[in-house]
C-alpha cells in the first residue's frame, strides 16, 4: 500500500525561498531578474553563496549540486525552494538524493523542463506534492498570466482549477487521476533506472521544446513499449515550444494511444512556451475534455 502523499504548507508574504541550482549553469542577468521578480511577489528570497560554480555544462559538481539542494530542504527557515534552471544534470544526482528526508522536511519545490526528474523521483520517492512551474531564469520574463498562476499555486487554499483559452480536443472524455509528468524527453530518459515512471491511474501532463516529430513519436513509443502507460487515465499536452507544426504533435498523441480510449487534451500553457502555468504534481484531479479543465479534486497545500 502505497503512503500517502505529504502536503507543504501554503506560502505567505515574507516567506524564504529558497534558490537550488540541480542542473545546468545559468545567466546571471536573467537569474536576478528572476530573483527580482519574486521579491516583487512579497518574498523573501535566499541565494546560497556557493549556488553556481559551473562545471562543464553543470552548474556544479554532482555531490555540490545535490548537497545543496538538501540542505536547502532541511533548513527550518526556508519555507520554498524553486530551482534556478533546468537544462541537463537532474538525472545525474538521483542516487545522491536522501528521498526521505525531503518527507520529514516537506516544503514546495518547483522547477520545469529538466527538472522534471526531480519532480517525478520527489513525487513518487518522497510521497511529497511538488509544482511544474517557472524556475528562475524564466519568471523575470514571465507573462503576467504566468506570474499569477505562480503566486496563486504556492499561496491558494483551495483546489485549483487549470483550464486553458485554446484546448483542444483530440479524445474526448472525462477522468481522474494522479497528475503527473513533465519534460517528455527528461522523463524518457528514466527509463532503465530505478526512478523509471509508471502512470497507471495517473493523468499524464507532457510538454518539450525544440524536438521534431519523429522524436516525440519515438520517445512516446519507446515509453509505451516499456509499460509506462498501462492503466493510464488521461493526457494532457502542454506546450512544444519549437517542435513543429502543433496539429501534427496531436494527430502524433492521437495515433500512439488510440488503442487506450482515454481522454486526450492539448492546448495548455504549460512548459516552454510564452506562458507556463504553474501546476501541482501526485494529487488528484479530473481531466474535463469537454470543459477544457483539468480540475484537482484536493489543494496541493496545506
Amino acid at each position: 500500500m502505497e503512503t500517502e502523499i505529504i502536503k507543504p504548507a501554503r506560502l505567505s508574504p515574507g516567506d524564504i525561498i529558497g534558490i537550488a541550482a540541480p542542473a545546468g549553469p545559468f545567466e546571471i542577468e536573467k537569474f536576478e531578474r528572476g530573483v527580482a521578480a519574486i521579491k516583487d511577489m512579497g518574498f523573501e528570497v535566499l541565494v546560497p553563496d556557493d549556488l553556481q560554480q559551473p562545471e562543464r555544462f553543470l552548474a556544479a559538481s554532482d555531490a555540490h549540486r545535490a548537497s545543496q539542494l538538501t540542505d536547502l530542504f532541511r533548513t527550518p527557515e526556508i519555507n520554498g525552494i524553486i530551482c534556478a534552471r533546468g537544462g541537463y544534470g537532474s538525472l545525474r544526482i538521483l542516487d545522491l538524493m536522501d528521498f526521505d528526508l525531503f518527507r520529514h522536511y516537506p516544503k514546495i519545490f518547483m522547477g520545469f523542463s529538466d527538472i522534471s526528474a526531480l519532480i517525478s523521483s520527489i513525487t513518487r520517492q518522497s510521497r511529497l506534492t511538488a509544482f511544474h512551474g517557472p524556475n528562475v531564469t524564466t519568471l523575470g520574463q514571465a507573462t503576467p498570466q504566468t506570474k499569477t498562476s505562480f503566486y496563486h499555486a504556492v499561496t491558494s487554499d483551495q483546489p485549483l482549477d487549470i483550464r486553458s483559452q485554446k484546448s483542444r480536443i483530440i479524445s474526448p472524455g472525462i477522468s481522474t487521476g494522479i497528475v503527473s509528468g513533465g519534460n517528455l524527453a527528461t522523463l524518457c530518459h528514466l527509463l532503465g533506472t530505478p526512478y523509471a515512471p509508471t502512470y497507471e491511474n495517473q493523468i499524464l501532463v507532457i510538454e518539450d521544446t525544440g524536438e521534431a516529430h519523429y522524436r516525440i513519436d519515438r520517445m512516446l513509443f519507446q515509453m509505451k513499449m516499456a509499460g509506462c502507460f498501462q492503466g493510464l487515465s488521461g493526457i494532457v499536452l502542454g506546450s512544444f515550444h519549437d517542435c513543429g507544426r502543433y496539429e501534427g504533435i496531436c494527430n502524433i498523441v492521437k495515433n500512439v494511444f488510440e488503442d487506450l480510449q482515454i481522454p486526450i487534451l492539448g492546448g495548455f500553457e504549460i512548459g516552454h512556451g510564452d506562458d507556463n502555468v504553474t501546476i501541482p504534481m501526485g494529487i488528484q484531479a479530473t481531466l474535463d475534455t469537454e470543459q477544457g479543465a483539468l480540475a484537482y479534486q484536493e489543494t496541493a497545500l496545506l
